[in-house]
């Protein structure tokens, strides 16, 4: 069963930084798949945030660049999003997806970025 789990949400004032994580487990061994982190924000559409292929090719939402890196580590079937300088606007539900032939979403871990 392939599973991917997020983590390192949570509340963080704005400027502030955090650094989600997306660990794959089951048969999926994210060497194979472009990878990717989206958000929901409060009343809005889930929205690509940043995508990282399997040949370690990047690209980020316009609202993020220069701000968030997405990085991925195929030896621990892990993906990762270092986000800085962080914004209210920045506040959603970020989900961590793969995609190989079919994709795999993840739970979605909380950001908020309030003061």
């Amino acid at each position: 069963q392939v599973q991917l789990v997020e983590s390192g949400g949570g509340l963080v004032q704005p400027g502030g930084s955090l650094r989600l994580s997306c660990a794959a487990s089951g048969s999926m061994f994210i060497s194979l798949y472009d990878m990717g982190w989206y958000r929901q924000g409060p009343g809005n559409e889930r929205e690509l945030v940043a995508a990282i292929s399997s040949g370690g090719r990047t690209n980020y939402a316009e609202s993020v660049k220069g701000r968030f890196t997405i990085s991925r580590d195929n030896a621990k079937n892990a993906l990762y999003l270092q986000m800085n300088s962080l914004k209210p606007e920045d506040t959603g539900v970020y989900y961590c997806r793969g995609y190989y032939f079919r994709e795999y979403w993840g739970q979605g871990t909380q950001v908020t970025v309030s003061s």
